[in-house]
């Protein structure tokens, strides 16, 4: 629908020609990745600075008007959906690296910076920044939806590496959390609170972040299983001998078989595979590499193959990183629903064949990836957008993979969020005092309900 006229002149005095009620820049950001289900926005804002964003904020609140932010769109549980209409606010042109303090190893950047943006500019100072969602997303996105991502079971998630926050509220009022320090026991932890907030309390326009010095030797290295659960057990053994690998991912035979097709990965058959990486020393590493090559070998992992080179190491991530289009390669013109979940690393073997044991008897074809080393994993669910009972038996194995989680000690999800696929699992998750307790914080913070409305938290 149109958006209030008073609203629509006072976004055009602050924006000029950088707000767009045009169907073709209003739909882009209405979908995101994940189901091709589409919700646009009334009007898409392109701010370039903090005080544009709080002025937006200001003119939505007085008209009463939804606001969604949007970094790049590689969301999978529908973030970025306008479900009541509204303004989309599009931080892509915030794109400017404001601070890099070596010394500290910190840096602060505007929300529409993309982690691959903010490591092409830390190489030559041998930094970087190690969370790898894949995806080429936005750091402030990435902070919004608490993304991880590869490097996590070494380096953590989003909530590890944010030292602060700048923040503009539902009201228009700009606010700064956290700083440059470490630690800090002075109030609220305001920056946490707003980490995975799904842009449902308050748009991030600045991030401070933790940065890492470059390793000195990087070696990456492939084993492979005769089944998932020798995969799986050779990862707990990994990780409780303190052999330390920065990455270590799981693909099952499926996504392997996908894999191979569409990235063309040679010396590899279509087996559960580990992708690993070790940082570190050159003798440390060589010492990882060969805890691990041990572990493998007695849970019959064979084929140990390493990867030294850059190009060889690219190579091999850029087939992990197009693990999703590989396997919606799998059945060319099939939707997919991508979930995922996380458990104890000692209930991941069960969950996993748990899961796949359901995609089995619901008919469905579902390769299974996973950044093991924490015990996190994902279904890419295919299935036909035109035949509504396949599209149920999907949505029906995304809710078994949140039950077998649930079930196994684990949560509904590691890293992809809540968005609106997963309202009804919050409530399995959150006993009825805490999911209290989030709405509470959301009616506080922000009392009118305009900010990314219908998201994370279930109504009452």
């Amino acid at each position: 629908m149109p958006l209030e006229s008073s609203l629509h002149a006072r976004l055009t005095a602050t924006l000029g020609d950088r707000l767009s009620t045009t169907a073709a820049i209003c739909t882009a950001p209405g979908g995101g990745e994940g189901l091709r289900d589409s919700a646009p926005p009334d009007a898409v804002a392109f701010p370039r600075t903090t005080d544009e964003v709080a002025a937006i904020a200001v003119a939505c609140a007085a008209a009463r008007t939804p606001i969604i932010p949007f970094g790049t769109g590689t969301s999978l549980e529908g973030h970025v959906q306008a479900l009541h209409g509204g303004v989309c606010i599009d931080l892509s042109a915030m794109d400017r690296i404001i601070a890099v303090n070596a010394a500290d190893l910190d840096c602060r950047v505007e929300a529409g910076v993309t982690r691959e943006a903010l490591n092409l500019h830390l190489r030559d100072q041998g930094l970087f920044f190690p969370l790898d969602p894949g995806a080429n997303a936005s750091l402030g996105g990435m902070a919004a939806t608490r993304a991880s991502g590869t490097n996590a079971v070494r380096y953590g998630t989003m909530k590890d590496v944010v030292l602060g926050l700048t923040v503009v509220t539902p009201a228009g009022d700009v606010i700064r959390t956290g700083g440059r320090a470490r630690k800090s026991s002075a109030g609220y932890d305001l920056t946490r609170l707003y980490i995975g907030s799904e842009g449902t309390l308050g748009i991030i326009t600045e991030v401070q972040l933790r940065l890492f010095g470059i390793p000195e030797c990087v070696l990456a290295a492939t084993v492979q299983f005769p089944a998932l659960a020798a995969a799986v057990e050779t990862v707990i053994a990994v990780m409780q001998s303190g052999a330390g690998p920065a990455r270590i991912e799981l693909l099952d035979a499926l996504q392997m078989q996908a894999c191979i097709a569409w990235s063309g990965l040679s010396g590899l058959a279509a087996l559960p595979t580990l992708f690993l990486e070790f940082h570190g020393g050159p003798a440390a590493v060589a010492e990882q590499a060969a805890t691990v090559r041990a572990l493998a070998a007695e849970f019959g992992g064979t084929a140990f193959a390493e990867a030294a080179t850059t190009e060889a190491r690219t190579a091999l991530w850029k087939a992990r990183h197009s693990a999703y289009h590989a396997a919606r390669g799998l059945a060319p013109g099939k939707d997919s629903l991508t979930t995922d979940a996380c458990v104890p690393i000692s209930r991941l073997a069960d969950c996993i064949t748990a899961c796949a044991a359901a995609a089995t008897r619901l008919g469905l074809t579902a390769p299974i990836v996973g950044h093991v080393g924490d015990g996190n994993f994902h279904m890419l669910v295919l299935f036909d957008p035109a035949d509504a009972g396949e599209r149920a038996r999907a949505e029906a194995l995304a809710t078994e993979v949140a039950v077998q989680a649930l079930a196994h000690g684990g949560t509904i999800t590691g890293e992809h969020g809540i968005g609106m696929h997963k309202l009804d699992a919050m409530r399995d998750e959150h006993d009825a005092g805490a999911l209290g307790a989030m709405r509470a914080i959301k009616a506080a913070l922000d009392p009118l309900g305009i900010m990314n409305p219908g998201k994370t938290v279930p109504a009452a």
